[in-house]
């Protein structure tokens, strides 16, 4: 039997060995390190989307956030919801389609800057109103890596309106108010986040954590399966 995952997995087995090769040096040249064996991954598959080691210190946890993560996409079905298209745009169809999620965005939709010049707000504020209104953010995945004001408004979604997703990956990047508004989820205790603290960050970094979380996922499935009566060698 394969011992590696089938669908978050690379689809060739040049790639593959790339891959893990550039794993197996992250993990050499990363040396000790605070994260859990269900954290690192994800911190890992972050370092290997840029080659920053600076994410091995900078990441932090909500401490269900990888479990709380893994459970919403077992469930099957649970929206992901991203404050820009480069995130949409940057997750694999295939690895989401395996969990019967669909990955959703509202900057550019009309209506959402038509509310946002009307309200002299942020067309992310006004992106993830929509989101909440269209009851897409309860037990959802939400990542944001490019618009802090989306963060900060989902922030104020939870604590004032009762929103709550499955996960918050929050890494917007930039020099205006990012490091505060991840600070400002780290606050949040009822609902899971992770986080990169200071300014760096980015939609690609959302993306490698999420793609990260999905081969956790995989591989819970995978273990539960074999675990099942009837199961070849149970």
């Amino acid at each position: 039997m394969s011992t590696v995952n089938t669908v978050t997995e690379q689809l060739t087995r040049a790639g593959q060995a790339i891959e893990h090769d550039s794993f197996a040096i992250i993990d050499a040249e990363a040396g000790p390190h605070p994260y859990t064996a269900q954290q690192w991954p994800i911190v890992r598959r972050m370092i290997h989307a840029n080659a920053d080691f600076e994410f091995n210190g900078l990441t932090d946890f909500h401490p269900d956030a990888v479990e709380a993560g893994v459970a919403a996409l077992l469930r099957g079905g649970a929206p992901v919801v991203a404050d820009v298209e480069m995130i949409c745009s940057g997750l694999s169809q295939p690895r989401l389609a395996h969990f019967g999620m669909r990955a959703h965005q509202f900057i550019s939709d009309a209506d959402v800057i038509a509310q946002a010049q009307a309200e002299d707000t942020t067309r992310a504020v006004q992106a993830m109103r929509k989101a909440h209104r269209l009851g897409l953010l309860q037990g959802a995945v939400v990542g944001i890596g490019n618009a802090p004001t989306a963060l900060i408004e989902l922030v104020r979604l939870i604590r004032e309106e009762g929103v709550r997703p499955a996960l918050v990956v929050g890494m917007p990047v930039g020099f205006v108010s990012a490091a505060e508004s991840k600070d400002l989820m780290a606050d949040v205790a009822e609902v899971p986040w992770i986080v990169i603290r200071g300014r760096k960050g980015g939609s690609t970094l959302v993306v490698a954590a999420l793609h990260a979380l999905l081969a956790l996922a995989e591989a819970r499935q995978k273990q539960q399966q074999q675990q099942q009566p009837g199961a070849a060698g149970g």
